[in-house]
């Protein structure tokens, strides 16, 4: 398998996402672009998390009234979206025997392409 270099500008856990996943998983150019926007809103919900760290969760409001703190909504959204990425991405679970029949279904076709490209299965 081909190591394939983390996008610049990547946080610790964007970079800690984006090494496991290359190194167990084989991604096409449209998956490596999922994965580096996984990685990516990994590192901005830490982001947020920390500037919600000891932050009041209720602020006040344009009215004076109290209001949930914008980056509690902030969060939710952007975890929101990472789930939803992740989904996308349709990476094999390890323990569904389902999965690995998909797998190996990928890695027949990847033989079946490499073969007519010159390149060894």
């Amino acid at each position: 398998m081909m190591k394939v270099s983390a996008p610049r500008g990547l946080e610790a856990k964007g970079k800690r996402i984006w090494k496991e996943v290359t190194k167990n998983y084989e991604l096409r150019t449209d998956e490596l672009d999922i994965l580096e926007d996984i990685c990516r809103e990994s590192d901005l919900i830490d982001r947020l998390e920390k500037d919600l760290e000891g932050a009041e969760l209720m602020v006040r409001g344009s009215q004076g009234q109290d209001v949930a703190n914008p980056l509690v909504s902030e969060v939710r959204q952007h975890r929101a979206t990472k789930k939803s990425l992740w989904a996308s991405l349709k990476l094999p679970d390890e323990g569904n025997v389902t999965s690995i029949a998909g797998n190996q279904q990928r890695d027949a076709a990847n033989a079946r392409w490499a073969i007519p490209h010159g390149q060894s299965a």
